[in-house]
């Protein structure tokens, strides 16, 4: 920005340049109508401000793009002086980019315009299919996955919702939904209640976009909230005074660490974070073996710090329990569901513990009669068996009932799944120091297959079989040290890229590796009701 008289002494209190904004929309979205709206709240505002517009064959060329700057001061301060703005966005220079297709959202990163230390990128997951993906006899659909992975990279922060499905549901234009994506991502100086009071002044339909500017602000500002939170909590760890055995440690891996020992002092104790130190210390040296002279600044001790600590701190019952009865959460709750001061708010969580979660805090021979009884039940024919519970978590009986389950946490060592779990893990570090001694990359891939554990139940189940089976059969092939650390890594990818994993068997057949065993399943027989038009019916299954 360029101011066109001279400096005064109040000039170095400005602002050094404006905030910019792209707006990149699709024919019929209302692109214009959204730059317009920015204009008008501008003005409302006492900020100056300017658009242009840059038009486009979407799909082709690319969509129509709206190009708005706005110098964060009010008028009155400027004296007089007026601002310079761009006609066209910089490379590099955008402060948001808002866009209302996946495509267009990689288009505009691919061309160069955002910047990862600077730009703020919403974007929906709409998709309108291209000529050239509808020409292709099969599935010819761009990988949403990829396209969001490249927005990903060019982001300071970046926000991802479903546009069009908003917009349909509050039965207005993608615009409204922009609109209030890109006000509740904090970065122009707009008020929430004078961006409403323009859409009023816009005449018919003012309701519905009003409503759609609503869902997509109460979308990006809860995820703004959560992520602000998070920050603080990581803050608050880090000003916590580490254990001292983090001193050992090089400093690169100090802030990783104190955040590990944190969350395992609060899941189970001081002694269990110790555990996490000699683990870590294990993967250090075996580390610091294959890379004297730090060449790779401790990545591989930083994925494995990372994935260790979460994995440590698995979900069981009493994990569930603590976080759902901590004031925190119920903070959390008033402020989605915008409950103020006066207002009663009652919340029920509904649980279904089965024989697995139930059996999982027993010891281990408790728990293997408990699975046989049940596994019995269900080769009879019957349900695996649950018990539902609602409970009334604002209730003084609901807390003291989850306080209660909390509490066997310190009963947590002597159960068959910590049990199960740390010889797993221990088997995971293993092959992780014996990899890296054989080769930096190997031990780095195996490290990051920590990120296939996640989630709870059958995920988690699914994730942890497909490590073991990778460090069991690729880990410690006969094959060169290199060649196995490809084959993890596409295993893994493979198998994080997709829910059910069908696609990781072919890879694991390339390298050699067998398949994963089949799980057995249940049959179960339904018997058909009889009917008038056919008799026999209550025969068939």
């Amino acid at each position: 920005m360029s101011l066109v008289s001279a400096p005064t002494m109040n000039e170095t209190l400005l602002p050094s340049r404006p905030l910019s904004v792209l707006i990149c929309a699709l024919g019929g979205e209302g692109g214009g109508v959204l730059a317009d709206w920015l204009g008008d709240v501008a003005r409302e505002a006492g900020f100056p401000a300017q658009a242009t517009s840059i038009p486009g064959v979407a799909q082709r060329t690319g969509a129509t793009t709206y190009f708005f700057e706005l110098l964060p001061v009010p008028r009155a301060r400027l004296e007089g002086r007026r601002p310079v703005f761009s006609l066209n966005p910089m490379p590099g220079a955008l402060d948001v980019v808002v866009s209302s297709e996946l495509l267009e959202s990689a288009r505009c990163a691919s061309n160069g315009l955002p910047s990862p230390d600077r730009t703020v990128f919403i974007s929906s997951t709409s998709r309108t299919l291209t000529t050239l993906e509808r020409s292709v006899p099969g599935d010819g659909r761009l990988d949403n996955a990829a396209l969001l992975s490249l927005v990903q990279s060019v982001s300071r922060e970046h926000h991802v919702l479903d546009m069009q499905g908003m917009a349909q549901a509050n039965g207005t234009a993608v615009s409204a939904v922009m609109f209030g994506a890109l006000v509740a991502s904090g970065v122009l100086p707009f008020e929430k209640a004078l961006c409403l009071k323009v859409i009023a002044q816009s005449g018919r339909g003012a309701e519905a976009s009003q409503r759609g500017f609503n869902a997509a602000w109460a979308l990006v500002d809860r995820a703004r909230l959560m992520k602000a939170e998070l920050a603080e909590q990581v803050a608050a760890a880090m000003r916590t005074a580490p254990d001292p055995a983090v001193a050992g440690f090089p400093e690169e891996l100090h802030e990783m660490l104190s955040l590990g020992l944190a969350r395992l002092r609060e899941y189970q104790g001081s002694r269990y974070a110790s555990q996490y130190l000699d683990r870590m210390q294990r993967i250090l040296s075996a580390e610091q073996a294959a890379d004297p002279v730090g060449a790779q600044s401790y990545r591989l001790s930083r994925e494995v710090a990372r994935w260790l600590a979460l994995w440590m701190s698995y979900d069981d019952i009493a994990r569930v329990a603590d976080l759902k009865s901590r004031g925190s959460r119920m903070a959390r709750v008033r402020r989605e569901v915008s409950a103020g001061h006066a207002d009663l708010l009652a919340v029920y969580d509904y649980f279904k513990p089965g024989i697995a979660e139930i059996a999982s805090m027993l010891p281990t021979a408790l728990a293997t009669r408990l699975r046989d009884w049940d596994r019995q039940r269900i080769a009879e024919g019957k349900s695996g068996w649950a018990l539902p519970v609602t409970l009334a978590s604002h209730t003084l009986t609901g807390t003291l009932l989850l306080r209660a389950v909390a509490a066997l946490r310190h009963l947590r060592p002597l159960s068959s799944r910590y049990a199960q779990e740390q010889q797993q893990i221990d088997e995971w570090i293993s092959a992780v120091t014996e990899g890296a001694v054989q080769h930096w990359q190997l031990g780095y891939e195996l490290g990051l297959c920590g990120r296939l554990i996640k989630g709870y139940g059958d995920t988690n189940d699914r994730g942890r079989d497909t490590l073991l089976h990778l460090i069991r059969y690729l880990g410690r092939a006969n094959a060169p040290a290199s060649e196995r650390a490809e084959a993890i890594r596409r295993a893994r990818e493979v198998s994080l890229s997709e829910e059910a994993g069908s696609g990781l068997d072919p890879v694991l057949a390339e390298f050699g590796a067998p398949p994963r065993p089949i799980k057995a399943q249940p049959i179960h027989w339904v018997r058909r009701p009889r009917t008038p038009s056919d008799p026999t019916s209550s025969h068939r299954s």
